[in-house]
This record gives structure tokens, sequence and C-alpha cells, in this order.
């Protein structure tokens, strides 16, 4: 006669927890600086009086059985929930495979006939695997919307448009330019613009690492952009490596005011408007006057 599992588990709910407990505990990985053990044990008792709920020996066999449907949702909001708190893929995966521990060895204690321990202990160690596999998925999805958002967030902060003066933006560029990223640039360039009326744009690369072609390419796009809403583009931040390369490159420039440094291009943008800069009595502050 088949071993009853729902009654089995039903049976040993508690010893299961527990066990499980034990198991994740004494984990020598285990992150209590992302959770407390109190929330641990919060997680694990919903997920096995799930798994308990839902399990029977008919659906064994059947890990997208509708009846699992509670059981993988509470799993998708427990890989999220890590993934944002900065847990590692292995340790997600840990925490499912050490309920499977803990349920194989509920029923070597229970299940006394060696032939029915064999097939049981299979069938439930794939279920418990389709689980995993599930979880894992689950993870890499929220680690990646992460990621994802991180990266969006890095390229706001580092393509600021700043407002030196009435009618100058500055654009100081760090890091590489990209498709995706000049687009950004752009977008919020042209925003501003139109936001402050501004008439001269300076767009700093002296953080950018290197100029190849295709970087080129994407500053003249942003260049023409510029010109396209009525403001005058400088280029700053032109480094004597980068110049050599251009010319390597036989990247034609001529038509776009480059300056050496962000002061040199600030200096030709106050020249541009017919203001003046000059010291004050003192010494140490400049002053700019029509």
């Amino acid at each position: 006669m088949a071993i009853d599992i729902t009654k089995v588990l039903k049976k040993n709910q508690s010893a299961l927890l527990e066990k499980w407990m034990t198991n994740q505990l004494a984990d020598a990985g285990l992150r209590d600086d992302l959770m407390s053990n109190e929330d641990l044990r919060v997680e694990s008792e919903e997920l096995v009086n799930s798994l308990v709920s839902a399990i029977s020996y008919s659906n064994l066999d059947n890990a997208e059985s509708g009846d699992f449907d509670q059981v993988l949702e509470i799993l998708g909001g427990i890989s999220i929930s890590r993934a944002r708190q900065g847990f590692s893929p292995k340790e997600t995966g840990l925490f499912v495979m050490s309920l499977k521990d803990a349920l194989l060895n509920l029923l070597q204690q229970e299940v006394k006939d060696a032939k029915e321990l064999y097939t049981l202990s299979n069938r439930v160690g794939r279920l418990i695997d389709h689980f995993s596999i599930a979880t894992f998925e689950t993870f890499i999805k929220g680690r990646e919307e992460v990621i994802l958002r991180q990266t969006d967030e890095i390229t706001e902060i580092s393509t600021p448009v700043i407002r030196v003066w009435d009618g100058i933006l500055a654009l100081p560029i760090i890091g590489t330019l990209d498709s995706a990223r000049t687009q950004v640039v752009m977008e919020s360039l042209l925003t501003e613009i139109v936001e402050t009326g501004s008439s001269i744009a300076i767009l700093d690369i002296s953080g950018v690492p290197t100029v190849d072609s295709l970087v080129a390419q994407h500053l003249l796009k942003t260049v023409s952009a510029t010109r396209l809403m009525g403001a005058d583009c400088i280029i700053s931040g032109i480094r004597p490596e980068i110049a050599q390369t251009i010319v390597h490159l036989g990247i034609d420039l001529s038509q776009i005011i480059t300056k050496a440094s962000l002061a040199s291009a600030l200096l030709y943008a106050f020249r541009s408007l017919k203001l003046e800069v000059r010291k004050v009595n003192d010494g140490n502050r400049f002053a700019v006057k029509n």
C-alpha cells in the first residue's frame, strides 16, 4: 500500500520546519547580516505550510500542477526579495535545497519499506529540484531588474547638465559613450536647453578615457542635435593623446569648437556672449560683467 505523503507531512509538519531551520542556521554561509533569524523563520514557515497543504501522492510528479501555484508564488516573492537584498544565487538556491534535505531526512524516519522509500524520495527530490530551478530563474530576473535600475541611476548621475551661467550649460561626461548613453546625454541636454533658453552648451570629455570613431560619431550626433535647437556647442577636455587619436582616425572636427579645458571653453562662452571676466580688487575673487 502506497504511503500517504500528505498525512506523513501534516503529522510531522512542525518537525519538518524545525529540521529545515536547523539546516539553515547550521550553514556557515548564513547571511544574518541581510536577514534576521526571525524573518528567516517566518519565510520558512510560510513555505512549509503552503507545501504541506498542496502536496499529495498524485501530484508529486507534476510540478506544474495548479496545486503548487501558491508555493511557486511564495518562492517567487522570496527570490525577488533576496535579489534586492543582495543575496547570491547560490545562497538563494541553498535555501530551497536545504528544504529538500529536511524532507528526505523526514521520509527516511517515517517510511520503513526500502522500495517505497526509494521511490518516494526520488519523486520528492525531483519536485523540489523543479522548485529550486524556478526559484533560481526568478532570482535572476530580480537581479537583472536591480542591475538595470542601478545602471539607469548611475547614467543619470554621470551625465548632469549644469547651468554655469545665464545662457551657458555644461555637461561633463564621465566614462565611455555608447549608443544608449548618448541618447540619455542628448535628451538631458536638449531638455535643459529648452527649459533654460541657453544658447551655448559645453560638452566636457575630460572624464572620457578614450575616443574612437564610434565615440566621435556619438559626439557629432550630440553637437548636431544641439545646433538644431539653436544653441552653439563647444567640446572641451581634448587631451593631447585624444587629439592624436582623432587625427589618426581621420575624424573631422573642424566645424566644431574644441578647447583643451573646461576653463578655456567657459572663457570662450563668456566672450561669445560679450561677457567680461575680471578679478576684483582683493585679487581672490572674480566678477563677470556685460
